[in-house]
């Protein structure tokens, strides 16, 4: 989620969007147990990163239509389905370039550049990052793709966002590479972009991407892991890759992992990243800063202390989880979500205080809770850690905004209101909260106030799709501030019905340590709304 500083009306959001796809496949459904085939693969082409767009603070939301890659008119019994040119309601300019946007998108208000540079009288320029494959999801290779590797990270943009401006595909960039130099053993995965936004900083108008390498993706174990910033001087059109720390061999020696990137109004950039204990579910929130508008990276410290609520791990997907068997994956929920009061649009009232968001498993399972802390000396350290989650809520994904001149800081969750559970026969109520507190002497949030708290929804309600096995709420949660008002977005379940054929399945496969065939068809066993969990926001604007 996104607000621009020049105009903070506008705000942007972006989401994974299966809505280009063919609806549920009844033979990979049953068959495969996934909603299409080969497993994975979705609808090969098709894109799955979504943009949105608000121009009254939050209120209300629009997806624009375009042109690109579709099987939405596929039947769900044709097999095989073959995705055709038609109405997208995805990011335009990926089929066109060869490529497909393949989800974990990022989104960021700067400057728009001009003949005198970036200015603000220039207007203001949208980012659109996204994880990308070929058309093919096969291993890409510079010659004909112009990049290596099994996933890139791609950032697009469009300037001077409005209501009719973004309805036109032509306003849209192609997508460009933000690792242009990426081996070709390499995965990127988890990226953030920021674009530094504060006139006062001299580096004015860069733009931050933080993502993981998952470097031996071909050799099936995802290590070495190496942290990596990329930055853009030209407005998102060429970039320059970074390893901002030591790549780790193995997951044992503790990763770099699930990252933040933001700007103060001195142009420091801050890196965050979750330094995970390898085989301790102690860890840490690492910075790495940059003086010099992202040329050269200081050594990683640990900051801020973490425990990894991890403490249950999937039998079938292997993946962490928090409300029950077959649950939505809550790897990246100690990752840091951070922002700075950086004074934007100018930078004159910044008081630079940097705010940062997780779930800490630290008081044990069914005890996680929404952490928040804080500094005021340009994350030379930190205040000690404060459990800020309302009170019966096991939250999953957390992230934090503070105004850009330091008064109000606001924290989006998403959170489940009962106990991990061992069976698929009782519901998973989550819902999304968005919390505000004034900022005191000293940097110190005072007093925390639910400005919103959403309806219970079912989380069994949902699945991933490529796999049906596992719900899907995704890591996901993100807010801004201005200087009025606050806004959060997260993964909502209130018009997703639960599946009783699902659970049952579920819960045999569970059981079983693997997936059991055959399975259940959605389209045909299920409700109608079963999937349909949601991108909620609240605003209190």
């Amino acid at each position: 989620m996104a607000v621009s500083a020049a105009r903070p009306d506008v705000l942007a959001a972006g989401s994974n969007d299966l809505v280009d796809m063919q609806p549920c496949s009844r033979q990979a459904s049953t068959d495969h147990a996934a909603c299409s085939f080969p497993l994975g693969t979705f609808n090969l082409g098709v894109g799955l990163s979504a943009v949105h767009f608000s121009f009254d603070r939050g209120h209300s939301w629009i997806q624009p239509t375009y042109s690109g890659l579709t099987a939405a008119d596929c039947s769900p019994v044709q097999e095989p389905c073959v995705p055709h040119v038609g109405p997208i309601h995805t990011v335009p300019n990926y089929y066109e370039n060869g490529l497909r946007s393949r989800s974990d998108t990022g989104v960021s208000f700067g400057p728009a550049p001009g003949a005198d540079g970036f200015s603000w009288a220039n207007g203001d320029r949208l980012y659109f990052s996204s994880l990308a494959t070929n058309l093919t999801d096969t291993v890409m290779r510079a010659g004909n793709s112009g990049q290596n590797g099994f996933t890139a990270v791609t950032v697009s943009h469009i300037d001077n966002v409005t209501a009719d401006r973004v309805g036109n595909q032509a306003n849209w960039s192609r997508p460009y590479f933000a690792a242009p130099q990426a081996a070709f053993s390499s995965g990127l995965d988890k990226e953030q972009i920021w674009a530094d936004n504060a006139e006062s900083s001299p580096f004015f108008g860069n733009v931050y991407v933080c993502y993981s390498d998952f470097h031996s993706l071909s050799g099936g174990n995802s290590f070495p892991l190496k942290p990596m910033v990329s930055t853009s001087r030209d407005g998102g059109v060429s970039w320059k890759q970074h390893q901002v720390a030591p790549a780790v061999a193995n997951a044992k020696q503790g990763a770099y992992d699930g990252c933040t990137v933001r700007t103060d109004s001195h142009g420091v950039v801050y890196a965050f990243f979750t330094h995970f204990g390898g085989t301790s579910l102690a860890g840490f929130h690492a910075v790495i800063t940059s003086l010099d508008g992202g040329q050269t990276w200081r050594q990683p410290k640990d900051v801020v202390a973490i425990t990894d609520p991890c403490f249950h791990t999937d039998p079938v997907t292997g993946r962490c989880i928090v409300d029950g068997v077959a649950g939505a994956r809550t790897d990246l929920a100690a990752m840091p979500s951070v922002d700075i009061a950086n004074g934007a649009p100018t930078g004159a009232d910044a008081t630079n205080e940097i705010v940062d968001s997780w779930v800490d498993g630290a008081l044990g399972p069914d005890h996680e809770k929404v952490m928040l802390a804080y500094s005021t000396n340009g994350a030379a350290s930190f205040s000690p850690p404060t459990a800020i989650s309302p009170a019966g809520d096991i939250p999953t994904y957390a992230a934090p905004a503070i105004s850009p001149d330091g008064t109000r800081v606001y924290v989006v969750s998403q959170a489940f209101t009962q106990p991990f559970q061992a069976t698929t026969a009782d519901p998973r109520p989550e819902h999304g909260v968005l919390q505000a507190a004034a900022i005191g002497a000293g940097g110190a949030p005072g007093a925390w106030v639910t400005e919103y708290s959403g309806p219970l929804g079912d989380a069994r309600g949902t699945s991933q799709g490529r796999i049906l096995y596992n719900e899907f709420l995704g890591d996901y949660v993100y807010a801004i501030a201005t200087r009025t008002y606050g806004a959060g977005v997260w993964t909502d379940t209130r018009r997703a019905m639960d599946c009783p054929a699902l659970d049952t399945w579920r819960q045999q496969s569970s059981d079983a340590a693997q997936v059991t065939l055959p399975a259940p068809w959605p389209l045909g066993d299920c409700p109608a709304s079963f999937g349909n969990n949601d991108i909620f926001s609240a605003t209190t604007g």
